[in-house]
């Protein structure tokens, strides 16, 4: 337990370090790193982490989507205090930065296929399309980090940038975690019924529901002190945070089937304690997309 508990504090300063300095290159770096160190464990639950064309095409094209993403999407204080020359610079860059990432996948397919070509006795197919589909996945999902971090609208207050974008990417963050606690709690307390006993024995119904009502009442209350309470801001935080729920219990239940028919009790053994990257993300792999359309199509801020 101890171990457990220094672990997840690692980890919290190392994320709030993060945090700190979202605005910067710190923050697309950090998610590149967390890709790599995701790909990786779960190339290695399909035993083809050994195999260097395909880990090297894998990693590279995973850690190409965050680092792009920064590189054509300018962070937002820096398009603000340019905001007189916007006309000469091309910010926001959707186009090209698609078209690089297209190329970035197409090439490590091609690297792929190649190499299947080459050990066909070896590879399975099942194999290759695990590591194709986890290779797009992953990276999309976990960069949306540093899209909701630039969605937040810079706001002009006398002479300084107020930026909602850190609140926005916490929010995201918490959603999953949020309703994870809630479902212990409720769970442990009142729990009897389980939802999926053969995937994850110690989630029950009751902590589902505990969790959904957690997150939504969350948000809802966070939302509304932190732009100001309206019915309708109130109504679509609190539906989003009862979506995020079920969606990252959808994520981590997703996980953990694939762990249970491969055999394995962690992705791996980064955080002692807690196991890999993927045990710790894979709900957010789902909540973090789910939370940017919500916001995106309907906002609260």
């Amino acid at each position: 337990m101890l171990t457990r508990i220094i672990s997840g504090a690692v980890g919290v300063v190392l994320l709030g370090a993060v945090l700190l300095f979202h605005d910067t290159v710190v923050l697309p770096v950090a998610v590149a790193a967390i890709i790599a160190v995701m790909l990786f464990e779960l190339l290695r639950a399909v035993k083809l982490h050994k195999c260097i064309p395909i880990l090297i095409a894998a990693e590279a094209c995973g850690m190409a989507v965050p680092l792009l993403y920064a590189y054509f999407h300018k962070a937002k204080k820096f398009e603000y205090y340019l905001r007189d020359y916007r006309s000469f610079i091309p910010f926001n860059d959707e186009s090209r930065y698609s078209l690089y990432v297209f190329c970035a996948v197409l090439l490590a397919a091609f690297v792929i296929f190649v190499t299947w070509l080459k050990k066909h006795k070896e590879i399975r197919y099942e194999q290759v399309f695990f590591v194709l589909a986890v290779m797009v996945l992953v990276p999309q999902s976990m960069a949306t980090m540093i899209r909701i971090d630039r969605l937040g609208e810079p706001q002009e207050v006398g002479d300084t940038l107020t930026m909602s974008g850190l609140f926005l990417l916490i929010m995201g963050l918490c959603g999953a975690w949020i309703a994870d606690t809630g479902a212990y709690f409720t769970g442990v307390a009142i729990g009897k019924h389980k939802l999926c006993p053969e995937i994850s024995p110690k989630k029950t119904i009751e902590g589902l529901i505990g969790g959904i009502v957690t997150t939504a009442v969350v948000y809802t209350a966070a939302f509304s002190i932190y732009y100001g309470f309206t019915t309708k801001r109130a109504v679509i935080a609190f539906v989003m945070g009862a979506v995020c729920a079920v969606i990252g219990t959808v994520g981590d239940l997703s996980a953990s089937m694939v762990k249970r028919q491969i055999g394995f009790k962690d992705y791996g053994k980064i955080m002692p304690g807690h196991g890999g990257l993927m045990d710790r993300f894979d709900s957010v792999l789902f909540v973090l997309p789910t939370f940017y359309a919500f916001i995106a199509l309907f906002g609260v801020q």
